[in-house]
Formats: C-alpha cells, structure tokens, sequence
C-alpha cells in the first residue's frame, strides 16, 4: 500500500522514537510511537471551496502562490481544524477573492488518491459584485461561460468543477458531482 506525505521520526506527543507497525486492532502500517504507544494516523486533506456566481458569470482567481501560479482557480484551500467544510469554504472565499458568500449545495466531491486529498466545492451566491484580490491572489475576475480561460486553469478538479457548473446550470438544475480522479496507469508506475 501507497503512503503519502513526510515520513516520521520521533512522536509529536513524547518525542520518542516512532516505528512503522500495524497497530492491534488494526490493518494497515501506522507511526507508532515507542515511549507512549501514540498511533499517529496520516489521513487525506480536504481542500474545501466555492464556486462564487453574480449575474451569469463566475468569480475565479489567478494563483498568486505555488503550486501553479498565475492560473486561474475558484477560490478555495485547506478546511482548517474547528471549521464545517462550509466555513471553511467562506473563509477562503473571504481571503482569496475578499468576497462574502451564501455557501449553498455541494456541487463537486472529488477525491484525489495518489496526493492523499478531497476536493468539496460548494454553489456560491455573491450579494454584491465587489472584490478585492487577497494576498494570495494576483488578480480576481468574474468571467461568463465562453470566456472561462479553460487553457490556464490551475488543477483538473477546477475544470470538472466548472464543466459540471455550467451543465447544470444550463439544464436549470444542480446535482452533486462525485468522482475519484487518477493518475493515468504507466510503465514505470505499474507496481
């Protein structure tokens, strides 16, 4: 089985030297820590956003910080601990884009094995056209269907988002999108 993410030394707890085992009870290989017997469980991130709409466009932003800068995203990033994935979509709203949104439905849940995450990109509803660009932005721009800059988005899960949108908005109904997105199989990645 794949692991993801930095490998582990000493215990965040105690300190003590950690060890990769399968804990009683358990089924897969876990940080196990020597001196206290703390399980350390490395599990998926969620990436939690919106999709801001005003009037028949959309509110995207252009990546001011890596990975991908200068392509275009809907605003989003991390949920941070003690946050409903709905704030924390809010509050990447707010920073990235300086907009106060109506979180609605999930539109798009997309999970993302090979780099350990899980995309939830909620409808947003904008009550006002103004914005400002966060800092971690170098511009925000609402754009209509035919003028999203497809070519320079800045991850797939965007894309998919914004295809499944735009579908849905033309059939005048939205539905929740979900899919498990993979790298593509290769020679050198076939285990």
């Amino acid at each position: 089985m794949q692991t993801f993410g930095p490998t582990m030394n000493y215990c965040s707890s105690c300190g003590a030297v950690v060890s990769r085992e399968i804990p009683q009870g358990d089924n897969r290989l876990r940080f196990v820590c020597a001196g206290c017997d703390e399980i350390h469980y490395h599990n998926p991130n969620i990436v939690v956003g919106c999709v801001p709409s005003w009037e028949g466009q959309v509110l995207l932003c252009r990546r001011a910080i890596e990975p991908r800068v200068g392509f275009w995203t809907m605003p989003a990033g991390y949920l941070e601990i003690g946050e409903s994935t709905e704030e924390g979509a809010a509050r990447e709203s707010e920073e990235e884009a300086g907009v106060v949104v109506e979180i609605g439905n999930l539109l798009s849940l997309v999970s993302i094995p090979q780099i350990g995450q899980v995309h939830m990109i909620y409808l947003g509803k904008l009550n006002s056209a103004e914005f400002l660009a966060g800092e971690e932005s170098l511009e925000v721009k609402f754009f209509s269907e035919n003028d999203i800059p497809w070519d320079d988005l800045a991850f797939p899960t965007v894309k998919l988002t914004l295809e499944h949108f735009f579908a849905d908005r033309s059939r005048g109904e939205f539905t929740l999108h979900s899919e498990v997105l993979r790298r593509p199989e290769t020679a050198n990645n076939k285990q």
